[in-house]
């Protein structure tokens, strides 16, 4: 049997690198097309729908196939996809066309996901998935640099190289669409280097064996997937939960596609004036670089003290960096150390204020007969979250200005600290009902025997 080595860091890169592609480096590349910041913000939020949806066709998936055909199946599909993106910058209505395709990457990009994990739980014992844990989230955010910093730089290095001096209108835009198709040429090329590699490297087969058991009918499917809704609906406190995890994130749903645009905008337009090679250097690679630190540390903490005691101070390290970006669209500094700076003190406190999230999910909405389930539609709500302020983020941007929307956002964290600070609590760090919960429960069985 092959080490997991070989499979698990590139399998995990593979999931990454279409996500941040299409929530962040599409952004600058219709930016630098010409295209209008409302309509970048609203269809680069709307594409990435497929995220949060995922969970209901995740039980269809093995009525056909094998989860490794999925995986490989998908990465093809998405690098034929990329380059179909590539060509379609070359159109005079380029935009509608590159959606198109980027939406396909999206929906492959999050059928890939389900394939993925479901490979990894199959094919490892649980002492494997423990000691390869690090190794999938470490090459999912190695992803996110190289896309928001590698790409972004080279496309940057690209665009200068390309414009000629001197040159009119016509000719940037002529150097910005050609470094941009050499970059989604790159992304489709690895991407289809990817699934070839995995077609001999990822364990499993690419077919059912004849002898396997018959898969569930659609029906049968269906019925079980609607009995694990209802089943989701009616944990105790799952509204409460339900609005924490899309006020967690709200402030961010507004900010996520907007940062990289005031970063690259003119300082006459309210922004920062970098260019593409700065943007990838300051946000994508030391910002990325800061989210992971940030990530590794806030597991630490919250072991040490557990996390009901932690969860609001998390909710704080999260929401209030975003302060960063209201005081550069204020004082709108030159210096390129004081840009980073910032940039790395906002990605380093979302990460630290991300595990939080991710770990109540875990512990406290997730926990039943269908767990992984659970958690699947707990992460899609938590998606939601940040789509929906994503999709008006540029039209709001472009009303207010960046100064005035960036107070806004922090106005937007508001009702984050209020719900965080006030959330209940089920389960303790170990998974025990906490003894309240307990009493409750023992109420309940009382009242049935009566």
């Amino acid at each position: 049997m092959r080490s997991p080595i070989t499979w698990v860091p590139t399998a995990y890169f593979a999931m990454g690198l279409p996500f941040v592609v299409l929530n962040m480096v599409t952004v600058l590349m219709f930016k630098d097309m010409g295209v209008e910041k409302g309509l970048i913000a609203f269809w680069t939020s709307l594409i990435l729908l497929p995220w949060t949806l995922k969970p209901l066709w995740s039980p269809f998936l093995e009525l056909f196939r094998t989860k490794k055909f999925f995986v490989i199946a998908t990465q093809l599909v998405t690098g034929v996809a990329f380059g179909l993106v590539a060509l379609s910058l070359t159109f005079s209505h380029f935009f509608l066309i590159a959606i198109i395709f980027l939406a396909i990457v999206a929906f492959s990009g999050a059928t890939h996901d389900i394939a993925c994990d479901g490979v990894y739980m199959s094919e490892l014992s649980p002492s494997q998935q423990a000691q390869y844990i690090g190794w999938q989230g470490a090459f999912y955010n190695i992803a996110k640099i190289v896309a928001t910093g590698g790409l972004v730089y080279i496309a940057g290095s690209l665009i200068k190289s390309l414009t000629p001096e001197g040159a009119d209108a016509a000719a940037t835009l002529l150097a910005n669409r050609n470094a941009w198709m050499i970059v989604m040429g790159i992304l489709s090329a690895t991407m289809l280097l990817l699934g070839f590699y995995h077609i001999f490297m990822l364990p499993g087969k690419m077919k059912r064996a004849a002898s396997a058991p018959t898969a569930h009918t659609s029906r049968e499917v269906m019925a079980e997937l609607w009995a694990v809704l209802r089943e989701f609906f009616a944990k105790k406190y799952i509204w409460y939960y339900i609005a924490f995890i899309l006020l967690y994130r709200f402030g961010e749903g507004f900010v996520v596609k907007i940062v990289p645009l005031f970063l690259a905008d003119g300082r006459e337009a309210g922004g920062l004036g970098l260019d593409n090679q700065q943007i990838g250097l300051y946000y994508g690679s030391f910002g990325a670089a800061a989210f992971v630190i940030g990530s590794l540390l806030a597991g630490y903490y919250i072991s040490h003290f557990g996390l009901k005691r932690t969860l609001f101070s998390l909710c704080c390290c999260f929401n209030i960096p975003f302060a960063v970006y209201a005081l550069l669209a204020f004082f709108q500094p030159e210096s390129g150390w004081i840009i980073a700076s910032g940039i790395v003190f906002e990605y380093f406190g979302y990460g630290f204020g991300f595990v939080g999230l991710t770990l109540f999910m875990m512990q406290q909405i997730a926990p039943g007969k269908h767990q992984m389930a659970h958690y699947a539609f707990a992460s899609g709500i938590m998606n939601l979250g940040v789509m929906i302020p994503g999709i008006f983020s540029g039209w709001l941007s472009g009303w207010l200005g960046y100064s005035a929307f960036f107070i806004f956002v922090l106005m937007a964290t508001i009702p984050a600290f209020i719900i965080t600070w006030f959330i209940p609590f089920r389960y303790d760090s170990k998974g025990n009902l906490l003894q309240t919960e307990e009493a409750a429960l023992m109420g309940a069985d009382a009242e049935d025997i009566q």
